[in-house]
């Protein structure tokens, strides 16, 4: 029987599932995984997970007091969900999960270290070594810059929203443990700009910017890995078969589990070796200047880091109203409590018709199951549902 695209993939590439989704972390057995908000937001939506969820904000909400704000403790609950997914993934799997740092510090050295600091910090607590954590950071000269001095603690990072090869060349500079190209994105940029609606495979802007800087990569002996991410058709992955790593959303992972065909291998140390490619001499001075001469890696990171912002803010936003349901129902359950005790007159754990002093339209809604008097789980479902209409 011939062997899947997915099965020939693994061979000569570490495959890793780009979701939040643990089912399909199940399903597929990746190496590694990565997440980011957006990936969070739709996982945080399903119902399996409300509890990992409800769980997060009730810690974030202790941690932080009373009077914290929503908006407050919604935050702090992103990056403890975020981890808190990480955790569950890391029981599946055998390598690293990615966890990113807030969107919104991209430019801000000092704070991206610190809430990396954070973030391994509860991976450590929780039993988990950071060898298996990649801290995710957005490859702005400041966030590389914060990523080298992680990585000089031992502090592994993934470099992301990388559109160009001084991005690349900075991270590889910098002693950065992992990068990733995002191909579909550069193929987006290229079809708006162009209005071409489709390249081949092999001619695919994405397919060709991640091919040279693996090239550039190996050539010059750097260690830094690199990940194509963002694919938007199976072309595009095959094309980069021989990457060191590839991150890949469950749908095309199962295009590629379900068809058997020859799969040659495109990238290779040998054949980089053998190219003919000049080296740069980075430095701010020079990576600023290649970032004003890349329209599409200049564009494509602004949006890049204001596009993963929204999806943080619609985390939190999701978060804060997760927060005042959960907060409602303690308030409600405590109002039910109080109420049943005045009316349950002889302590015997129910209101009959004759200890209830309200009219019998609001007893008869509050029988449930219409046995002639009131249980304490009817008392507080029949204020939750007043309180909810």
């Amino acid at each position: 029987m011939s062997k899947t695209l997915l099965e020939q993939l693994r061979e000569m590439t570490v495959v890793v599932a780009d979701t939040g989704d643990i089912n399909a972390i199940e399903t597929f057995t990746p190496r590694d995984a990565t997440t980011n908000p957006s990936l969070i937001t739709a996982a945080a939506q399903m119902p399996e997970y409300q509890g990992i969820v409800d769980d997060t904000l009730k810690e974030a909400r202790a941690a932080l007091g009373a009077d914290a704000s929503a908006d407050a403790v919604a935050n702090r609950a992103f990056t403890h969900l975020a981890v808190a997914f990480g955790l569950k993934i890391l029981e599946i799997i055998p390598g690293r999960v990615s966890t990113e740092v807030d969107a919104r510090l991209s430019y801000d050295t000092q704070t991206t270290i610190e809430t990396a600091h954070d973030i391994i910090a509860q991976y450590e607590a929780a039993g988990i070594s950071r060898d298996r954590i990649l801290i995710k950071i957005a490859s702005t000269w400041e966030g590389i810059k914060a990523a080298e001095q992680l990585e000089k603690e031992g502090i592994h990072c993934n470099l992301t929203l990388l559109f160009g090869l001084h991005q690349a060349i900075a991270c590889a500079e910098a002693g950065i443990t992992l990068i990733s190209p995002f191909v579909g994105r550069i193929l987006d940029w290229y079809k708006q700009k162009t209005g071409c609606e489709a390249y081949p495979a092999p001619e695919d802007p994405g397919v060709l910017s991640v091919t040279s800087i693996y090239n550039y990569y190996k050539k010059f002996g750097y260690a830094t890995e690199v990940m194509g991410a963002s694919f938007r058709n199976i072309g595009e992955i095959t094309e980069l078969a021989g990457c060191d790593l590839l991150t890949i959303s469950p749908k095309l992972l199962e295009i590629l589990n379900a068809t058997a065909e020859d799969l040659p291998r495109k990238l290779s140390p040998e054949t980089a070796a053998a190219s003919d490619i000049e080296k740069i001499e980075m430095s701010q001075a020079m990576f600023e200047q290649m970032h004003a001469e890349d329209e599409m890696a200049s564009e494509k990171l602004s949006e890049g880091i204001a596009g993963f912002s929204k999806a943080l803010e619609a985390l939190e936003t999701l978060l804060k109203q997760r927060l005042s349901r959960l907060e409602g129902e303690e308030i409600i359950s405590h109002a039910a409590e109080d109420i049943f005790h005045i009316y349950d007159l002889d302590g015997d754990g129910f209101i009959t018709r004759e200890e209830w002093a309200g009219t019998d339209a609001v007893f008869d809604a509050l029988d449930i199951n219409h046995d002639g008097k009131i249980a304490p789980d009817e008392m507080a479902a029949g204020l939750g549902a007043a309180h909810l209409t």
